[in-house]
């Protein structure tokens, strides 16, 4: 979707959302956006990135931001991109991903009346759009402490999926906010950021500052859930190999009983043949083998 052109305090904003390929040919016929920007910013894998083409009176820039699944039955997010485009003058944002908080970051900056460029526009649009971690991180949060509490009266499985989740979560946002951060390094020393005011320099710090506590944050929270999770991983499988030492034990002492009694099965001249309760005297010596057998077992720390 191509909106209509906003005319803002000092230059003109064009805001898209989730373009089809019939609207990348009227941004390329009516503006003279390159198929190359057109292909960069619709590409939902991209990465955070600043591109400057002097040619064509363009700037370029990616950041990424929180997108939650669809159709999964824990939250789990992972990063989208979005774009920002100076070209010959006028701002276009990219949303192709059709967030609304992402709508909502923009109009916001439409509205402060200070916002007189569309360097100033990208910097506080930014500044909104790094903030929307800290919600998710904080509910992050909160179910890992849920977790924590059900995973210490009963490590099920289903727990640790859901907390594996958590830890995919902040994966996600641990690599997109580091990106974020490459980029705010760099800009500095751009197009972008040589022909910054000092008012936009002091906004892009505060951006900067800003994603770098993020950043913290995210990976303080990644380092709890994974901890976490290594530390039941840990429990269930001394579970399991209790489980199985159980199983092995007494597999071996059902064994006892059948070799015995297969023994005096065989066709042959047999000891006690003749005997009317030799199955008794059997069963007795299955029963002396079986506890023999476990008190070996026993007395090397097995049982």
């Amino acid at each position: 979707m191509i909106k209509s052109t906003k005319h803002l305090n000092g230059f003109d904003w064009v805001e898209t959302t989730a373009l089809t390929e019939a609207e990348g040919q009227t941004l390329m016929a009516d503006y003279g956006i390159t198929d190359d920007i057109i292909t960069y910013v619709t590409d939902k894998d991209e990465t955070a990135n600043y591109v400057y083409d002097p040619a064509n009176n363009q700037q370029l820039m990616i950041v990424l931001v929180p997108y939650q699944l669809k159709n999964t039955q824990a939250p789990r997010y992972i990063t989208r991109p979005v774009g920002f485009l100076i070209h010959q003058g006028v701002l276009f944002t990219f949303n192709e991903s059709h967030l609304s908080f992402v709508s909502e970051a923009f109009q916001k900056t439409a509205q402060d009346t200070e916002t007189t460029s569309a360097s100033a526009f990208i910097l506080e649009s930014m500044f909104d759009l790094i903030d929307s971690y800290i919600p998710i991180v904080k509910f992050v949060t909160k179910q890992r402490n849920q977790l924590d509490k059900m995973l210490n009266k009963d490590a099920k499985n289903s727990n640790l999926v859901a907390l594996s989740y958590l830890g995919q979560t902040l994966t996600f946002f641990n690599s997109g906010v580091e990106s974020n951060n490459d980029l705010f390094t760099r800009i500095p020393r751009t197009y972008f950021g040589v022909n910054n005011s000092s008012d936009e320099n002091d906004m892009l710090e505060d951006v900067s500052i800003e994603s770098d506590q993020v950043l913290h944050m995210i990976q303080n929270e990644e380092q709890v859930v994974n901890r976490i999770t290594d530390t039941f991983d840990s429990i269930i499988n001394n579970n399991l190999n209790d489980t199985m030492k159980f199983l092995t034990i007494w597999s071996l002492t059902m064994a006892v009983p059948t070799i015995v009694t297969g023994f005096f099965g065989m066709n042959v001249k047999l000891p006690f043949e003749h005997f009317n309760s030799a199955w008794i005297m059997v069963i007795g010596l299955s029963v002396g083998l079986i506890i023999w057998l476990l008190l070996v077992f026993k007395m090397h720390h097995r049982l």
